[in-house]
């Protein structure tokens, strides 16, 4: 049987899903997992808030318990909301694409600076990489100010790059992440642009989990 990762937009918008199912269409390997990317039923539009990230916890952790043909998980939110309780409702591994994406970028730099989406955001963030023990290593975060709708249009590619600079010219940040699932498509581009390596914590999280169910 073909061994799955299931990779679900906490979010009901489809279109961040089809941006970073599109993100991750190298790690689609001939003969290796599928790699599903799917949207939640229910939820916010965009995951803005505590509150947008605390509503879509038992509705993510519920979809797990019944997804029993998935070898791994991969919550598509930056927030990584409800990680701990779906861990420990299901029995295979699952991955949040923050922590998958700072410590993916922490092996391409020494200090990590972050694009978020607003300072509400940076809020719920902070205390995350507090706890994830690198608060040291993060150069700053940074926001676009726009919600996750506009973070993921090609219009929003030069308030990205702006963002991009200003951590890497006034924080000294050497390695940048992307702090929304939605900014996918701007990995590469921006990369080019800035001349700094970009994760796209999305397709950290997909290669962590890949290598994780390859080697099961």
């Amino acid at each position: 049987m073909t061994k799955k990762i299931l990779v679900i937009n906490p979010n009901t918008n489809p279109a961040v899903t089809e941006g970073f199912s599109d993100a991750v269409e190298p790690l689609r390997l001939t003969g290796g997992p599928l790699i599903d990317c799917i949207t939640l039923e229910e939820g916010p539009w965009g995951i803005e808030s505590q509150e947008d990230a605390d509503s879509v916890v038992l509705p993510l952790r519920d979809l797990m318990m019944a997804r029993t043909d998935a070898d791994a998980f991969v919550i598509a939110c930056y927030s990584d909301p409800g990680i701990e309780i779906c861990r420990r409702a299901v029995s295979k591994p699952v991955f949040g694409i923050q922590e998958s994406g700072v410590f993916a970028a922490l092996q391409r730099g020494q200090r990590f600076g972050v694009i978020a989406l607003g300072p509400k955001s940076i809020e719920r963030h902070l205390p995350y990489i507090q706890g994830l023990g690198i608060e040291s290593r993060l150069a700053a975060e940074r926001p676009l100010n726009l919600s996750v709708e506009e973070s993921e249009s090609e219009n929003a590619f030069p308030r990205v790059l702006e963002v991009a600079r200003e951590l890497a010219e006034k924080d000294f940040a050497d390695t940048l992440v992307l702090g929304c699932a939605g900014m996918a498509r701007h990995r590469q581009k921006l990369e080019n642009a800035v001349g700094l390596p970009v994760t796209d914590p999305t397709q950290a999280a997909v290669s962590q989990a890949l290598g994780t169910v390859l080697l099961a």
